[in-house]
């Protein structure tokens, strides 16, 4: 039986050279590297490397000095690591249902939640664009805007996105915090970055990305290197020389994957159109793709598991987060609060979407989920 994972990383000669490069101890450092190659890429000014990008979220929490009993708003259909950050402050998420079609927030949602929660201690919206496809971003930062509070994006799945022809992070929102997970549970390599225009921003993730010590270099003047001091409470967040190589040559091919994975998403179109109990992803802004995640009107699990029957493994993007033990015990959340989140949840399937995929592997999962469908009635 053929077999079909949710993702495989593209990984070539490049990596290999970068890695054995700093393995060789030979080169200037591939972190300054991979900092300034995301600069360029994204076109912001100023770039963090983290060792993930839970860590750069979090550190985007401690940029914008979050204390204790400090709100954050952020999309109920995201990875728990964005009000994880939340919590390790001792201050509060609160939850925004999301759009049917793009599994992204909604604005009109938001509006809601500003208008029931607005106060001072009203920090910023953490807006997650799920899949590789932008928010609605207009909406949210005129409604920022308005009510006088800070914009945080997490693009952990969509890097090289665009919103109207502006790549994500050059929009205009305070910080913008990247990934290069691998979608894998044992992850092979990876980091995170904080990208930004703000220069204070940038100043204090950096001080605190490495336990808030200030040292100087060793110098002509008489100044000792290995003198340093600490200036706040930080924490150990700095991506390796390894790590930082890895993505290096991940973040190089990364308009060649957006391609790929583009391609991959339009042959699902042409042949799941029309497909019985299937709805197809919507395509409101430019979307990459990191993860293609359809609709099944009728017995998702069961669906998912005739699927890996015939050797195909899917993924699930997201549980709603009012639905996970800690936070619906901690704020007393129920099932039904967030409507829209909880029917997508119910039926969206992530398939796989990498550009190690062939045409036949997809054409393949394609024949799957037609037979699967055909008979179910």
């Amino acid at each position: 039986m053929k077999e079909i994972p949710f993702y495989l990383p593209s990984i070539d000669q490049n990596e290999k050279n970068l890695i054995q490069e700093v393995l060789s101890l030979k080169g200037a450092s591939k972190i300054e590297e991979l900092e300034d190659l995301m600069c360029e890429y994204i076109g912001c000014k100023y770039a963090v490397s983290t060792s993930s990008w839970s860590a750069a979220m979090h550190l985007s929490m401690f940029a914008l000095e979050l204390k204790r009993g400090d709100k954050i708003i952020c999309s109920v259909n995201a990875h728990p690591a964005v009000p994880e950050a939340v919590r390790h402050f001792d201050a509060e998420p609160i939850f925004v249902d999301i759009q049917s079609d793009s599994f992204n927030m909604d604005p009109a949602k938001l509006k809601e939640a500003l208008e029931k929660h607005y106060h001072k201690k009203l920090k910023a919206v953490v807006v997650t664009h799920v899949g590789g496809q932008s928010c609605d971003l207009d909406a949210i930062y005129e409604i920022a805007n308005e009510y006088g509070i800070k914009v945080v994006e997490d693009a952990s799945t969509a890097l090289g996105a665009k919103y109207n022809g502006k790549m994500i992070g050059t929009t205009g929102s305070s910080i913008t915090t990247y990934g290069f997970s691998s979608k894998m549970k044992n992850s092979i390599g990876g980091a995170g970055i904080i990208a930004t225009d703000d220069e204070n921003i940038y100043e204090r993730a950096k001080l605190i990305r490495h336990h808030a010590i200030e040292s100087k270099e060793w110098d002509k003047h008489g100044n000792i290197g290995y003198v340093y001091d600490v200036v706040d409470i930080g924490i150990g967040y700095e991506c390796s020389e390894l790590d930082a190589a890895f993505c290096i040559g991940q973040l190089q091919k990364a308009d060649e994957q957006i391609q790929r994975r583009k391609h991959i998403a339009s042959i699902y179109d042409e042949c799941l159109s029309g497909v019985a109990h299937i709805t197809l992803p919507a395509k409101i802004y430019d979307h990459t793709y990191n993860l293609y995640i359809i609709k099944v009107d009728k017995n998702r699990d069961d669906f998912a598991r005739a699927l890996k029957d015939k050797g195909i493994f899917t993924g699930l993007h997201f549980v709603p987060l009012h639905l996970l033990t800690y936070y619906k015990h901690k704020y007393s959340l129920r099932v039904n609060d967030f409507p829209a989140a909880l029917t997508n949840y119910q039926q969206i399937l992530s398939l796989p979407c990498y550009t190690g995929l062939s045409d036949e592997e997809v054409r393949y999962i394609c024949d799957q989920i037609k037979d699967i469908s055909a008979n179910r009635g």
